[in-house]
């Protein structure tokens, strides 16, 4: 049986090589300058390349964050799949660990790249206000995944029957983004602040 799948080739593996080199270098730029203050310029010459092969692999340099948030939605919504998907569980103490196995594999999605998380929540919504509203739908598409944990606990008897399952959500994304805000001083405290967090929730919106 043959694959479908064509091999990729020598230039095509060193065009993707070049696209990843650009992403990351204007990452630099964008922190050591901010946003606005990069230019195209900039990216090109920490490169050594020239504008013509930057506007090849991206339109402008907003161009560069909008792959940043297509990615990260990606990875993040990869990582609730399967063994962590909403209803993969039956009982508190499963959801417990599937709880513990989604915040490991969120704080490596944030924890590999500081740049992400410092971009998306502090440089991104001030690009302008359609980057703004990209993040505050990202914001949402969270509340949305984890209303889907919520429901299901509930539905299933396990979490709490009165359980405000949209406000809930909103509550603990918020305590969730704090403590990825937290850990970008701190990174040597996230485990402890995501167990923390974890007990918080437990404590507060399992059944009885």
């Amino acid at each position: 049986m043959t694959s479908s799948a064509e091999p990729v080739s020598r230039a095509e593996r060193k065009k993707q090589e070049l696209r990843r080199e650009i992403i990351d270098a204007a990452f630099d730029c964008f922190a050591e300058r901010g946003y606005h203050a990069t230019g195209i310029a900039d990216v090109a010459t920490r490169l050594g390349i020239g504008h013509g092969t930057f506007y090849r692999y991206f339109q402008n340099k907003r161009d560069i964050v909008d792959h940043v948030v297509d990615d990260l939605v990606g990875r993040i919504t990869g990582a609730l799949t399967a063994e962590n998907a909403p209803d993969a569980v039956s009982t508190l103490a499963e959801y417990r660990e599937q709880s513990a196995r989604i915040g490991e594999a969120l704080g490596r999605i944030f924890g590999e790249d500081p740049r992400v998380p410092r971009l998306l929540l502090f440089e991104a919504p001030g690009i302008d206000r359609a980057m703004a509203e990209r993040i505050l739908d990202l914001f949402d598409l969270a509340a949305a995944l984890t209303s889907a944990y919520l429901s299901h606990g509930v539905e299933l008897g396990y979490l709490r029957a009165d359980l405000d399952v949209g406000n809930t959500a909103r509550a603990i994304n918020g305590m969730i983004l704090g403590t990825a805000i937290s850990s970008l001083r701190t990174p040597e405290a996230q485990a402890a602040q995501s167990e923390a967090l974890r007990r918080v929730m437990y404590d507060g919106i399992a059944a009885r």
